[in-house]
């Protein structure tokens, strides 16, 4: 069993979530500054949208982060059961 590509998937789905997250609030800053110029009376309400949308996007993406870590982490802890297994291994041994 190989698990490089496991651990590229990890990588992968990391990487995909911290940009997601960014582009999230990118967009919801992008669109929080174009409200409140365009409404300075309302720039309180919508600011205060604007961080509790941002607080939850930055909470999906944490979750998504610490399940591609304990994914990693499932690798590592499979990783020397199967190196174990091979026949190259078992031949060492004896």
């Amino acid at each position: 069993m190989d698990f490089g590509l496991g651990y590229i998937g990890v990588g992968i789905g990391a990487g995909l979530a911290i940009l997601g997250a960014g582009l999230g609030i990118g967009r919801i800053g992008g669109s929080a500054v174009e409200g409140m110029s365009r409404q300075p009376d309302a720039a309180g309400p919508i600011q205060t949208g604007m961080i509790i949308a941002a607080a939850l996007i930055e909470g999906a993406a944490l979750f998504a982060l610490v399940i591609m870590f304990q994914a990693g982490s499932l690798l590592n802890t499979e990783l020397p059961k199967s190196v174990a297994k091979t026949p190259a291994a078992q031949t060492e041994q004896k």
